[in-house]
C-alpha cells in the first residue's frame, strides 16, 4: 500500500505537466481554430472538418484535461468540484448566450437612439463645468431641465425634448468622459405608433384565434381517433405538418392562396375552387378582411398535429373505471367528455395551450414569408426585425424585444406551475 501511495504521488507532477502542456496546446489550437473559421476564403470543407474537429476533440480534451487536474487533488476536493467541472460549460455557455443578451437588450432599449448625441463633443462641452448642462445645449429639439447629482465626476441631468423626457448621464472627465442617455422613448414607439398599433392587434388575433384552434382541432382529432384500428395512420397524416419549418408551410400555403385577376387561369387551390363556383378570385393575401385570418389558418395547420400528439397520450391516461363509473350513472358521451375527460386531461390541455401560445407570440417566419407585414398583417416579432435590420433603429427592436419578453415570463410561470402539479419536475 505504502509503494502504490508513493507511486501515485511520483506521478502526480506528471499528470500537472501533461495536463497543462494539453491546456496551453488546446488554447493554441482553438485560437487557430476560430482564426481559421472567420476567414472569408477559407474552404467550405475544410471550415466544416475543423469545426467537427474542435467540437468532438476538443470538448473531449477540455474535459479530461480538467478531470485530470481536479484528480491531483485530494478526494474532498474531488468530490466538491467535480459536478461543476461538468456543469461548468453549460452554465458559461447560458450566462454568455442567454443572460448577458437580455440584459444587454434592456440597456439598449432604454438607451439606443434616446437623444441623438453627437458623435464629436464639441470643445465648451468637454471643458465646462456643468457637462450635462452644455451638452443639452448643443442637442437640437432639447432642452434642460435641471440636475439631480451634479458632481465632479458624475452628473445626472433631465432634458426634455418635443414629448418625452430623458436622463442623461456623464461619467468621467475629458477624452474618458461617457455619456449614457435614458430614457422611455423607444417603449413610447412601441405604444403609441400606429405600425405597431396594428402588430399588438394582429397579434392579440393570433394568439386568440390560432391557440383555440390548434388546441381545440387537436383535441378533437385525438379523441375522435382514439382507439381506432388505424390510429397511427391517421395521426400521422395530421401530424405530418409537425415535420414542415414554418418557411416550407408558408411556401406551400402561398401556392393554395395564389390570385390572378379575374379571367386568367387560377393557380391557386382556394381560387381555384371559388371561380368554379363562379365567383371572382379572392386576392387572400391582399385583401384586409381576410388576410390575417389566411396567415393564422398556417399556424393552426401546423400546430394541431402537435395538440393532437400530446392530448392523445392524456386522453389514453385517463382509467377506464371512471369512464364506466360515469356510463352507469346515466352520463352520456357529451357530458363524459366535458365533465369526466376534460377535468382529468386539464394539465396537459394548459402545457399545449401554453407551448403554443408562446409558439405563436413569437410568430415571425410566416408573417416575414408571406406578405412581410404589408395590407395590416404586420405582427411585433416582424416589425422587430424590420427596425433592427432594414431601419437599423436598435432601440426600438430591443423594447419590441422586452416586450416579448415580459408577455412570456408569466406564461412560463403558468406552465412550470401547472407541470408541478403534476409531478413533473417537481
Amino acid at each position: 500500500m505504502t509503494t502504490f501511495t508513493t507511486k501515485l504521488d511520483e506521478s502526480r507532477p506528471l499528470r500537472a505537466l501533461l495536463a497543462t502542456g494539453t491546456a496551453v496546446a488546446l488554447f493554441f489550437i482553438l485560437r487557430w481554430s476560430l482564426a481559421f473559421m472567420r476567414q472569408s476564403d477559407a474552404p467550405k470543407g475544410v471550415v466544416m472538418l475543423v469545426a467537427l474537429a474542435v467540437g468532438t476533440l476538443g470538448v473531449w480534451a477540455l474535459f479530461w484535461m480538467g478531470n485530470s487536474l481536479i484528480g491531483l487533488l485530494g478526494h474532498k476536493w474531488q468530490e466538491r468540484l467535480l459536478p461543476y467541472l461538468f456543469i461548468g460549460p453549460a452554465i458559461g455557455l447560458l450566462a454568455v448566450y442567454l443572460v448577458y443578451p437580455v440584459f444587454n437588450t434592456i440597456g439598449l432599449s432604454l438607451t439606443e437612439n434616446v437623444v441623438n448625441i453627437p458623435n464629436t463633443l464639441p470643445a465648451e462641452v468637454l471643458t465646462a463645468d456643468n457637462r450635462a448642462e452644455a451638452l443639452a445645449g448643443t442637442l437640437r429639439q432639447a432642452e434642460f431641465g435641471g440636475y439631480w447629482v451634479n458632481g465632479e465626476s458624475l452628473e445626472i441631468a433631465t432634458v426634455r425634448t418635443a414629448d418625452q423626457t430623458a436622463l442623461l448621464i456623464v461619467r468621467g472627465q475629458g477624452d474618458e468622459m461617457t455619456i449614457t442617455p435614458l430614457g422611455w422613448h423607444n417603449y413610447t414607439f412601441a405604444f403609441t405608433s400606429p405600425e405597431m398599433q396594428i402588430a399588438f392587434r394582429n397579434n392579440v388575433l393570433w394568439l386568440f384565434i390560432g391557440t383555440t384552434f390548434s388546441v381545440a382541432l387537436g383535441l378533437l382529432v385525438a379523441t375522435l381517433v382514439n382507439g381506432l384500428r388505424r390510429e397511427a395512420v391517421a395521426k400521422s397524416f395530421i401530424f405530418l405538418p409537425m415535420a414542415i419549418s414554418f418557411v416550407g408551410a408558408s411556401v406551400i400555403w402561398r401556392f393554395v392562396y395564389a390570385w390572378q385577376p379575374a379571367g386568367r387561369p387560377q393557380i391557386g387551390l382556394l381560387n381555384a375552387l371559388v371561380t368554379s363556383m363562379g365567383s371572382d378570385p379572392i386576392p387572400w393575401l391582399i385583401d384586409k378582411a381576410f388576410n390575417n385570418y389566411a396567415l393564422i389558418a398556417i399556424i393552426v395547420w401546423v400546430q394541431t398535429g402537435f395538440a393532437m400528439v400530446v392530448l392523445s397520450a392524456a386522453l389514453k391516461g385517463v382509467p377506464q373505471e371512471l369512464l364506466e363509473a360515469a356510463r352507469i350513472d346515466g352520463a352520456n358521451e357529451f357530458q363524459i367528455f366535458f365533465r369526466v375527460i376534460v377535468p382529468v386531461i386539464r394539465g396537459a390541455i394548459i402545457t399545449v395551450s401554453t407551448t403554443i401560445f408562446i409558439s405563436i407570440l413569437k410568430v415571425f417566419d410566416i408573417v416575414y414569408v408571406m406578405t412581410s407585414g404589408k395590407f395590416d398583417t404586420e405582427v411585433i416579432a416582424n416589425r422587430m426585425f424590420v427596425e433592427m435590420f432594414n431601419f437599423r433603429n436598435f432601440g426600438r427592436a430591443s423594447a419590441l424585444a422586452v416586450i416579448l419578453l415580459l408577455v412570456v415570463v408569466p406564461i412560463m410561470v403558468v406552465n412550470i406551475r401547472n407541470l408541478r402539479k403534476q409531478g413533473i419536475n417537481s
